[in-house]
């Protein structure tokens, strides 16, 4: 119940794509940045942008960014991985031949033109994953309250001395929240 797939067709209680969507989102938020800044700071052509084969601050960092970016598509791979063990139709091909693309691209020329790949790649997969991690925390929210009505429903069968109030307040909101918005609609 408290699990989100990443891809909408997988069923909600896959809990293993929570992990990879997360890493993914989390990576391409630190990506995205540091692709457009060193970009900026070098000055960067975001048309054409040749190869900085030399050890200067700027190249080696964007070096670095793209490595990242390349240890990003290993996750992006695992995100397939697992939709696939499901016998679900997946992004196999092109996740697989990123990965490949990647490393030849950090070995031979990291910078240059993979720059502005890694970067629009990066800025796609924040909101695609975030959407994810968004359905994640409507679901979440959904088990939070059974979690918190099945344990306010306790104190109904058992001898405990706290206030019955709280399993009626939830009620309340729960009545306001989900069952009149229902009735507005199909109204």
């Amino acid at each position: 119940l408290l699990c989100l797939p990443l891809s909408p067709r997988v069923c909600s209680n896959s809990c293993p794509l929570m992990l990879p969507n997360h890493l993914i989102l989390c990576l391409s938020l630190l990506l995205l940045p540091s692709f457009t800044a060193t970009s900026l700071l070098a000055n960067y052509s975001y048309l054409c942008q040749p190869v900085d084969y030399s050890w200067s601050k700027l190249g080696m960092r964007m070096a670095s960014v793209c490595w990242w970016c390349f240890f990003s598509k290993a996750v992006e791979l695992l995100d397939t991985g697992v939709p696939v063990a499901y016998h679900l139709p997946a992004p196999v091909y092109h996740h697989g031949t990123t990965l490949f693309n990647w490393r030849a691209g950090v070995k031979h020329v990291s910078g240059g033109q993979a720059f502005f790949v890694g970067m629009l790649s990066s800025l796609v997969h924040v909101f695609m994953h975030l959407y994810y991690g968004l359905r994640h925390l409507t679901v979440l929210q959904l088990g939070q309250f059974v979690a918190i009505a099945a344990h306010s429903s306790y104190n109904l069968f058992a001898e405990c001395s706290f206030p019955n109030s709280l399993l009626a307040l939830f009620f309340n909101f729960y009545q306001q929240t989900y069952l009149r918005s229902k009735r507005k609609k199909a109204a």
